[in-house]
């Protein structure tokens, strides 16, 4: 148990801080080396921090996490890229809401993120050690499903809620292309996150050669992983 917890203190600090370091240094591109998830961006920026919003939203994937890791004795990919970093972007703010001073600063995003990872990880560590082996299989069957189902449906809701609030061309861009998304690959979050991204490219530059690009990279994407997945096929085409 002891082994465990010293384990857990040292790799959640060193992950939590070097994740969430990474994901504050997105928002530096392209002056600086990015060093984060994408979509780690994306969600920190739908959050427009709001703290309760980071917070609420790194609390709903820790459940999901804490629920896989008694199931299976594994972290997931939520644990860094979703709940250590809205962690510490909520602790940040909750004294300073000027996020180009907390939530846009690597230095003190790894420094608060490295304190959350030690102590996430620590708790889901020992939460996996204490469950028995009884309590995990009901954790398998039963809770992780559940988690995952209310997770699922609110991750696409909060991007385009945050698309719609962004303007009517962001707006009208997150839908259709989130829509599509949906349709094709099953989750619209993918495709929302694009169109905020043409949306807010095309109020700031209008449509220019650069956004013409993205644009068609968009399409062909869509359509490259709609005939790999069978959709065009199920469509006649």
């Amino acid at each position: 148990m002891l082994t465990i917890i010293i384990k857990s203190l040292i790799i959640g600090f060193i992950g939590g801080a070097a994740l969430t370091a990474g994901a504050a240094r997105m928002f530096h591109t392209p002056n600086s080396q990015s060093m984060g998830a994408f979509r780690t961006l994306g969600e920190l920026n739908a959050c427009q921090g709001d703290t309760m919003a980071h917070f609420s939203f790194g609390l709903g994937f820790l459940f999901n996490s804490a629920a896989a890791v008694v199931a299976s004795g594994a972290l997931t990919q939520d644990v860094f890229h979703r709940v250590i970093p809205n962690f510490a972007a909520a602790i940040l703010l909750v004294k300073n809401k000027k996020v180009e001073e907390t939530l846009y600063d690597p230095f003190k995003m790894g420094v608060v993120g490295g304190i959350i990872g030690a102590i996430v990880i620590t708790f889901l560590n020992t939460v996996a050690f204490l469950i028995p082996l009884s309590l995990a299989n009901i954790a398998k069957e039963i809770l992780s499903p559940a988690a995952a189902m209310m997770i699922n449906p609110v991750m696409p809701i909060v991007f385009w809620l945050a698309a719609l609030d962004a303007g009517k061309i962001t707006g009208i861009w997150a839908t259709v292309l989130g829509g599509l998304s949906h349709m094709i690959m099953g989750n619209a979050v993918p495709g929302i996150v694009l169109g905020i991204l043409i949306g807010q490219t095309i109020d700031e530059s209008g449509y220019n050669k650069s956004v013409k690009i993205m644009i068609t990279i968009v399409i062909v994407l869509f359509v490259i992983i709609a005939y790999f997945r069978g959709f065009l096929g199920k469509l006649g085409l």
